[in-house]
């Protein structure tokens, strides 16, 4: 008898640890938030420890709806497992073919495939300082970003977010999805701007990759990403762990704009 092996949700508990939240904290939140959207609830720690444990990969509508208002996050960027449908070719009776969607969704990653990943050799969890420059075209210039960001590692994947209140330009969360093969870090980043900033809440996004320093406390590296017109910017990066701790405590300190 085999048992079924899950991947924890680790870009959920990453949102949670964010929020200064528990898995309590995160329920209760949930079943208020269903109140003020007039669809009342039944999240329980229970079911946020099942959705971070990855044993329920697609909440029903009612949660979806729920974690977006608490955590002001788009599901897709939480861990689940949207179920997209899959695409056929089909005739189509005329001499062409056409694609046209199966009632099947995509399945995630297999417990083989996932247990043929490289684990980390050491635990990186904990809170960072994020740092990157880049270049302003509009005001030719170049300018700093720094974050607060607390990593959560699962085998050599590591998911990151910054800490409310923990950014150098207000409202302006960040996420990492890292992947850690001996001294590289390589993945990918996403930052959602402040609505009220210069960049008027653009989305941009790209990926990284960096060179993780013998003492396990410092990356440094290069982003990547596209520009307004649609050309390939880079730029150097660098993470420094501040705490390995993940406490409340912790967390509530480093949540202030990193000086």
């Amino acid at each position: 008898m085999t048992t079924e092996v899950h991947a924890p949700n680790d870009a959920l508990r990453a949102v949670r640890i964010g929020l200064r939240m528990s898995q309590d904290d995160l329920a209760k939140a949930l079943r208020r938030a269903g109140v003020e959207l007039g669809e009342p609830n039944e999240a329980s720690k229970r079911l946020v420890q099942r959705w971070e444990s990855g044993v329920s990969r697609s909440p029903r509508p009612v949660y979806i709806r729920a974690l977006e208002r608490v955590t002001g996050v788009p599901i897709e960027s939480m861990g689940f497992a949207p179920q997209v449908p899959t695409a056929r070719v089909r005739g189509d009776g005329a001499g062409g073919h056409d694609m046209t969607p199966s009632a099947e969704g995509v399945a995630p990653a297999s417990a083989d495939t996932r247990a043929g990943q490289q684990a980390a050799a050491e635990n990186y969890s904990g809170v960072w300082l994020s740092r990157y420059e880049y270049y302003s075209s509009g005001r030719e210039d170049v300018f700093e970003g720094r974050h607060y960001v607390v990593l959560v590692q699962h085998g050599n994947r590591l998911t990151g977010r910054s800490l409310n209140g923990a950014s150098l330009n207000p409202d302006s969360p960040l996420s990492l999805d890292l992947t850690v093969d001996r001294s590289v870090v390589t993945g990918t980043w996403t930052e959602q701007t402040a609505t009220g900033g210069y960049y008027q809440g653009a989305c941009y996004h790209g990926a990284v990759q960096m060179l993780m320093e013998p003492t396990s406390r410092r990356m440094a590296g290069k982003w990547v990403g596209f520009g307004k017109d649609f050309d390939v910017n880079t730029g150097p990066w660098e993470l420094r762990l501040m705490d390995t701790s993940v406490s409340k405590a912790t967390l509530e300190r480093y949540s202030v704009p990193p000086e």
